[in-house]
């Protein structure tokens, strides 16, 4: 089955500004601001034609800070970028965020707004009423202070090193000696990654209480109790509450982390270990040396084109298209921010991946990820609202994790041995799993922190080890490693940079792991039903997207218990032979 064959996507025609409008000062922003406040609105025609012109606006300056960050992120001793980034968040942003509340409070006004035909501006309108609601003019400095300094903290894991073998070796590209057969080797290379980031450990405790007095701040502003509702409210989560979380967050403990548990437990006796140690979670249970997909990027990038168009053609050509306009940026180097992102560039349409590849089965699984957001974001380019292109996580992230699972059966372009093969796909679903505990663990931990904000590092600290307790495998042994546990959370970027932000990825899972239990059973119409549901972008609510896909959203132990037990045949199947 095919898709739509994919053309290299035009840029957006622009009318209201000039095709080579190039930001840099406010001054040269402002009239088209004071040209949309001006504007007589006397009709519906005249309100959508300022909303699209609002939207083209959007655009413009969406891609500009987008081109910010993006070089901010590939270099960060790149002094230039540095400036132009926080110029953006410093001087652009209050500004504009001011105005927007203008341009929001205008369209709430309108008497015309009601008249708008509801299937194309329902979602649009319900996120600028829920941002009028919210606005606060004392909390646009706060907000700017909040997003410059979480930065600090991608800054901060960027310049960490740890020497191997006599060369300075970042974080990332180390933990994947972790998947190395030689056992004092990875535990070695466990404690020298662990000492070093608790090298840092007051540095980053003391950002974090900066930043978590800072939000709730910001939640107190706004007239809420905690800054856990606020952001709820901020993120748009319309669509599920704070209880639907506590709901994940057991049928996570209840129902997957049992199987994690036996996963565990085949690990150590297949390792002949009597005791299964952090540095032994990375390892083939096979023995073996490690996957290596790839040699160079280049060679990455060729695999994953024919991978993902062997898949449905239109994917593969998505990538094809990145590459030659120099959308790639994928291999690890010093200097370069850690993790991994794809960018939508809403204007000129085609997006930006960024990750930090080190050849590693990892590696290949990020892109097949990454992938899966660079191609929602084709399909989504044409929308004229900038709204319908900006898909919720719990979406967006769909998208890509059901990417990774859906491109497994053609990994033969990766694994030419069947054995390799084998275990590239039972690292992937063991990955799968065990991911679910740890996205808990995180979400229930940013509950307790932000509805608790006057707690000490000493309570944040014992509380964050008994969550931390109630979603590990008892099959790992961590006995002597607590000096590492307690700060174990400063490896997550989303607590720092992108609070609350993180769940998503856990209901994505549970999503991606239905789509593909669907193409289990009919491979054509489960592709069908992907396409369906990416291509709504985020112009309808999050469960019908789910359910054009073919799918809940639920997170009941009951479908969660359904799901889990899927993934655990497919492994059983799997290890059969191995």
């Amino acid at each position: 089955m095919r898709a739509t064959a994919l053309t290299v996507p035009e840029p957006r025609r622009q009318k209201f500004l000039p095709r080579n409008f190039d930001l840099t000062v406010w001054g040269e922003l402002k009239p088209y601001y004071d040209n949309l406040l001006g504007r007589p609105i006397q009709s519906v025609q005249d309100l959508e034609d300022w909303i699209k012109d609002r939207s083209e606006l959007d655009a413009v300056i969406s891609e500009s800070f987008a081109w910010r960050y993006i070089k901010i992120t590939v270099n960060s001793g790149d002094k230039e970028a540095a400036d132009l980034y926080q110029n953006a968040v410093q001087e652009l942003a209050p500004r504009i965020t001011s105005f927007e509340n203008q341009l929001n409070k205008i369209l709430v006004d309108s008497p015309y707004k009601d008249e708008l035909k509801q299937e194309e501006y329902f979602i649009y309108l319900r996120g600028i009423l829920n941002s009028v609601d919210l606005f606060r003019e004392d909390n646009i400095p706060l907000a700017t202070d909040v997003q410059l300094k979480s930065k600090e903290y991608g800054r901060i894991f960027s310049e960490m090193t740890i020497g191997v073998n006599g060369r300075q070796m970042t974080l990332q590209k180390a933990g994947t000696l972790l998947e190395e057969p030689d056992r004092n080797y990875r535990k070695g290379i466990y404690h020298k990654i662990n000492q070093r980031i608790r090298k840092d450990a007051l540095h980053l405790e003391q950002l974090f209480d900066d930043l978590l007095e800072k939000r709730d701040g910001i939640a107190s502003n706004s007239g809420f109790d905690n800054f856990r509702d606020f952001k709820f409210k901020a993120l748009g989560r319309f669509d599920y509450s704070v209880d639907d979380c506590i709901d994940f967050h057991e049928s996570i403990q209840f129902e997957i982390l049992p199987i994690v548990d036996d996963l565990n437990s085949f690990r150590k006796k297949s390792l002949d270990l009597t005791s299964l140690r952090p540095w032994d979670l990375h390892v083939d249970t096979s023995g073996k040396a490690p996957l290596r997909p790839f040699e160079q990027t280049d060679d990455l990038v060729e695999k994953a084109i024919t991978c993902l168009s062997r898949l449905n053609p239109f994917f593969g050509e998505a990538i094809t298209i990145m590459r030659d306009k120099g959308h790639l940026d994928l291999e690890s180097r010093k200097g370069k921010r850690p993790g991994g992102y794809n960018m939508p560039l809403h204007l000129s349409g085609i997006p930006f991946i960024f990750m930090n590849a080190t050849n590693s089965l990892n590696d290949m699984r990020t892109l097949m990820h990454e992938s899966g957001h660079a191609i929602h974001s084709l399909l989504t380019h044409d929308y004229e609202l900038s709204s319908a292109k900006r898909v919720p996580s719990e979406v967006a992230e769909l998208a890509a994790m059901t990417m990774e699972l859906l491109s497994m059966d053609h990994w033969d372009i990766f694994f030419q041995n069947e054995d390799d093969l084998k275990r590239a796909k039972i690292g992937q679903l063991e990955n799968v799993l065990k991911v679910l505990p740890w996205i808990a663990t995180i979400d229930k931990f940013q509950h307790w922190i932000y509805t608790n904000p006057d707690h000490s590092r000493a309570q944040r600290r014992e509380t964050w080890l008994s969550i931390l307790n109630d979603f590990t495998s008892s099959e790992v042994d961590r006995t002597g490693l607590e000096q590492y546990s307690e700060y174990l959370w400063h490896k997550q970027l989303h607590l720092f940079e992108v609070p609350f932000y993180y769940i998503e990825y856990g209901m994505a899972q549970l999503g991606a792991i239905a789509i593909w239990k669907q193409y289990r059973e009919q491979p054509e119409i489960a592709i069908e039903n992907y396409l369906s549901a990416l291509k709504l972008g985020y112009t309808r609510p999050i469960k019908e997207i789910y359910a054009a896909a073919g799918i809940n959203f639920d997170f009941s132990r009951e479908y969660v218990s359904d799901l889990g037990k899927f993934v655990k045949e497919e492994l059983v199947i799997l290890m059969k032979d191995q």
